[in-house]
This record gives structure tokens, C-alpha cells and sequence, in this order.
């Protein structure tokens, strides 16, 4: 895959065909042969529709098969951490190259709709953002539905940024540089933190990493009808997923399941958020970055257009992906770095 998607766009769109335009954006050639190519093979969806322990399983092989090598790093340590209804498994990643501590350090959250992803789905995006931004990262799990609905996941993201609060100094953190971020769902979560943070007067995240983020269940956009399907994430996906984790529809309508509906979005954290130009989740995440922005937070809000869904775990194959995941990178570095007066 990972040489198919280097050849030039003029042999990929010889072997492939050319790439889809929409919405006046045409398709990168290298991301539109992995998705020829995950058609072939059927995991051209994040779910395949599957029951939750099938659809786990299926969505492994999928983020194993566009991984790729592990970048290195200069330490990896599995941890066990408290959680609100019992422990939760994570992973902190230390790159090479890493200022001494105390360091920035991200909570990433992973994707997958609340009902599939773990640790290693989440790996090769943590890998890469420590690699590429300097930065410590921290990868908690939270329970997935539908066996803990909303808003377990919630909890467990808060409580895992709390507990990375208190033992900063053992984790070799800088407390006063503590972000959260994820993609997708995980972007929802990390949405959710801030929110709930901010409305209980607790620690605020230094930044909020924002890829692809998953904001509105109710009242869906324009752009979930425009890519329902054919482009990794699906609007099947995307019913599954949210049938799992919201049973009652009327979940959908709490502002941390849904963070689109806020009421106030005023007091949060600077913010990247990005988002792909062939996503159902576009229009929402676009919306949600420019209602942070009016309600007065610094947001730098990047749509790249010619993506999809999951580009966060395509570095390793697609140079689309990874150019996208490399500003992502820069901006982490950013938001992270100490102010002049070392805050």
C-alpha cells in the first residue's frame, strides 16, 4: 500500500482511476487508493456494520494494516489508572529528542465512535505527534458503549485528565502545559473536558487538539449526507456508533455528548481543530471551531480539503495524511511551548 500510494498521481490515477471531486474539492490520488484498495478487501468502513466485539476486532485489522513501522521511542510505559468505575488502561510515549522535564505533555483520546478503539488503534497517531511535536503523550482508554453508554466515556476522559494533573511530576509533566486532544470521537471527548472543566471552575487544559471532532447528534449537516459513504467513515458508521452510546436519542441533546450545543462557548481553551474535506463530520467540526472563535477563544481552524476521515492514522502510508498530521504536530508545539515568563 505504502508504495502504491508513492507513485506519482498520474500512474495511481492510471491504475485506480481518477480520484472523486465533490463540493468543488477533488480527492487526494494516494488517499484514493487506499480507499480502492480497503474496498477490495471490505474495510472501507470503520464499523463494517458489525456488533460491537466483531466490529472491535475488525477495526484492529483495519488500523493494523495502514500502521506501518512503529516510530521509536526513547520511553513507553503501559500504565493502569483510576477510573470511575474501575481501572483504565493507558500509555505514555516519551520521544527522542525531548526537552528534560518538566515537558508538555498531550491527553489523546482515541477515535472510534465510542464503541471501538484502544491502545493500539491509537498508537501510531500518539507515535506521531510525540515524534513530530516534541511532546509527551498520554493515551488513556475510557469504557466504550454500548455496554457503558453515555456518558461513561465522558467520566473516564475527565478523570483521566485529572488524574494526569495530580501526577504530572511523576510522569515528567509540566502541569501549567497540559493539553487534550483525540480525533474523532476522541476529539469529542476532549471537547467534553474543556466544557466540563471549565463549568466546574477545575484545571484548565493549556490547549485543545481538535481533529475531525464529532459535535452534533441531533441535527446533522450538510456534510453527512454529502459523504455518506464511500470515504472511510460512513453514515451506517455513524448510526451504529451512535446508537451504541446514545440509546436514547434524547442523550444526543446533553452538551456533552453533543458540545455543537453548548449554550455558551465562551472561557475555553486556544484551539486547532482540523478537519477533511471528504468527512461526514466537516460541517460540524467547522461549526464548532467557529462558534469557540465567537465566543472568544483563539481557534486556528484548518480544513484539508482533499482528506478523509481516519487521516489521523494514515502517516505512515499516505504523504497526504502525513503532511496534514505534521502541521497538527506544529501547532501542538506551539500551543504547548512556555510563555516568556515560563508558563
Amino acid at each position: 500500500m505504502r508504495s502504491l500510494c508513492e507513485l506519482s498521481p498520474r500512474v495511481q490515477r492510471r491504475l485506480f482511476g481518477p480520484p472523486p471531486a465533490i463540493d468543488g474539492q477533488v480527492l487526494a490520488p494516494d488517499v484514493h487508493v487506499i480507499i480502492s484498495l480497503a474496498r477490495r478487501t471490505g474495510e472501507d468502513t470503520l464499523t463494517g456494520g458489525l456488533p460491537p466485539r466483531e466490529a472491535r476486532a475488525y477495526t484492529r485489522r483495519g488500523a493494523e494494516g495502514i500502521r506501518g513501522p512503529r516510530l521509536p521511542m526513547a520511553e513507553l510505559l503501559e500504565l493502569e489508572i483510576p477510573g470511575p468505575a474501575g481501572p483504565l488502561a493507558a500509555r505514555l510515549y516519551v520521544p527522542h529528542g525531548a526537552p528534560p522535564p518538566p515537558r508538555p505533555m498531550l491527553v489523546h483520546y482515541h477515535g472510534g465512535g465510542w464503541m471501538v478503539g484502544d491502545l493500539e488503534t491509537n498508537d501510531s497517531a500518539c507515535r506521531f505527534l510525540a515524534a513530530h511535536s516534541g511532546a509527551t503523550i498520554f493515551s488513556p482508554t475510557y469504557r466504550l458503549a454500548p455496554e457503558s453508554p453515555f456518558p461513561a466515556a465522558v467520566e473516564d476522559a475527565q478523570a483521566a485528565f485529572l488524574w494526569a494533573h495530580r501526577l504530572a511530576a511523576e510522569l515528567g509533566a509540566d502541569p501549567a502545559r497540559i493539553g487534550v486532544g483525540g480525533d474523532s470521537a476522541g476529539a469529542n471527548l476532549a471537547a467534553g473536558v474543556c466544557i466540563a472543566m471549565r463549568d466546574s471552575g477545575g484545571l484548565a487544559p493549556k490547549m485543545q487538539l481538535l481533529i475531525y471532532p464529532a459535535t452534533e447528534a441531533i441535527d446533522p449537516r450538510p456534510s453527512r449526507e454529502m459523504f455518506a459513504e464511500g470515504f472511510m467513515l460512513t453514515q451506517l458508521d455513524i448510526d451504529h456508533c451512535e446508537r451504541a452510546y446514545l440509546p436514547d436519542k434524547a442523550m444526543g441533546y446533553d452538551q456533552l455528548a453533543s458540545v455543537l450545543r453548548t449554550p455558551d462557548l465562551s472561557g475555553l481553551p486556544p484551539a486547532y481543530v482540523a478537519t477533511a474535506g471528504f468527512d461526514p463530520l466537516r460541517d460540524e467540526g467547522e461549526e464548532y471551531a467557529q462558534r469557540m472563535r465567537a465566543g472568544g477563544a483563539k481557534v486556528a481552524l484548518r480544513r484539508h480539503p482533499r482528506l478523509t476521515h481516519l487521516f489521523a492514522n494514515m502517516t505512515s502510508v499516505s504523504p497526504s495524511s502525513r503532511a496534514a498530521m505534521l502541521e497538527a504536530a506544529g501547532a501542538l508545539r506551539m500551543g504547548l511551548a512556555a510563555s516568556a515568563t515560563g508558563g
